[in-house]
């Protein structure tokens, strides 16, 4: 079941970037501008195909995303049919319109989880108090205590402890409380221990210890809350959140990368350790997107979904950030030199611009990719 739920997530997390494209690609048409490319990945390429309409579909090497080459995407480009000759108005859809996909796809997602139910992750994490109900509560072990009798006896990160029973006896785990009983009951004493690991439910036999911490794990308890009525406006409450926490997250990233590299270059172990922790904690690429889907899939569908929203979600905010790049970049630049100086920007001026914005998400892609094979490996 785990392998199936990760090959759902991940087919939908490659969905998120074709809406985003599509998103562009449908906004282009619509205002007039002809499409050249509908890419996903980045090049070099690996497949194409040219459509009858001239359009040429193709599949490119690189997983960063997907792009949509537009006919003469500069903004000094005047031909008819052209990116560079459509209103302002029009080249703003049409750059708004990816990040407008993901966000939409993003808060219907999140809405169908709170309706089957959303797990809580976060502190302070946005319920209507009146429509919302513990559905479920789960304990999943974060981590084992080295020579503890939970690592002797093989539990492991994410298993979801379910039961500790001895001679009949047996105490069903669904929160810290419950776990704490059991083990201070059979303190001293040998238990079996039921736990879910990968979707499939397994027994281990463990000798508890005489006083705290009995057992020897750090534990993450989760709740599931489900909502009815109130379902979309759980989606916008913990988006609002989300995006909150994402901007926090971002400047504590970039500077812990920052630390982490400049501790490579100049042989400063404390320097380079400490931007290390202060990276993994709050940045992921690839890598870490795989790890986190494999690891939700242990959890359930509406686990699965929720981090596809939570992606769906990042990419519309990280996308309309004012690098040259990126949407939000492409439009900064187009309003400053429309409103500011009256003219378009050159195609030497933007491709530098561009260039050099995209150089920096190379490198930063794969300074996280290093960061997050790292973490997992």
């Amino acid at each position: 079941m785990q392998i199936l739920l990760f090959a759902l997530g991940f087919w939908l997390f490659i969905g998120l970037i074709l809406i985003h494209e599509w998103g562009h690609f449908m906004a282009a048409r619509r205002n007039g501008v002809d499409v050249e490319e509908f890419g996903l990945g980045l090049p070099p390429r690996a497949w194409r195909k040219k459509l009858k309409s001239g359009l040429v579909i193709s599949l490119n090497w690189l997983p960063l995303g997907g792009f949509v080459k537009l006919k003469g995407e500069h903004d000094s480009d005047n031909r008819p049919g052209s990116f560079g000759a459509a209103p302002l108005r029009a080249k703003t859809k049409i750059m708004l319109a990816g990040v407008a996909m993901n966000l939409a796809a993003g808060l219907l997602l999140l809405t169908i989880v709170a309706l089957m139910g959303m797990p809580k992750l976060i502190d302070n994490q946005f319920q209507v108090a009146s429509d919302a109900r513990i559905i479920h509560q789960k304990l999943v072990v974060a981590e084992t205590n080295p020579g503890s009798p939970a690592q002797q006896a093989g539990l492991a990160t994410r298993d979801v402890i379910q039961k500790i029973s001895r001679n009949g006896q047996t105490y069903t785990i669904n929160s810290p409380a419950d776990l704490q009983t059991a083990t201070k009951q059979f303190a001293g004493q040998t238990v079996e221990i039921e736990f879910k690991r990968n979707g499939k439910t397994q027994t281990k036999t463990a000798g508890l210890m005489n006083e705290l911490p009995y057992l020897g794990i750090k534990y993450e308890p989760i709740e599931i809350y489900r909502s009815t009525w109130s379902a979309p406006i759980v989606a916008v409450g913990f988006t609002k959140q989300l995006f909150v926490l994402t901007f926090q997250g971002l400047g504590k990233a970039l500077g812990g990368l920052g630390g982490y590299v400049a501790g490579i270059l100049s042989g400063n172990d404390a320097s380079r350790d400490k931007g290390y922790v202060r990276a993994t904690g709050e940045v992921g690429g690839p890598v870490a997107i795989g790890a986190i889907l494999w690891g939700s899939g242990t959890f359930g569908l509406n686990f699965v979904l929720f981090i596809i929203a939570v992606i769906s979600l990042t990419l519309a905010l990280i996308n309309i950030l004012p690098l040259p790049a990126l949407d939000g970049g492409r439009l900064t630049m187009t309003l400053i030199s429309r409103g500011l100086f009256k003219r378009p920007l050159s195609k030497r001026t933007e491709e530098r611009l561009v260039g050099a914005s995209m150089a920096l998400l190379l490198i930063l892609f794969a300074l996280i990719t290093l960061v997050d094979v790292k973490r997992f490996f």
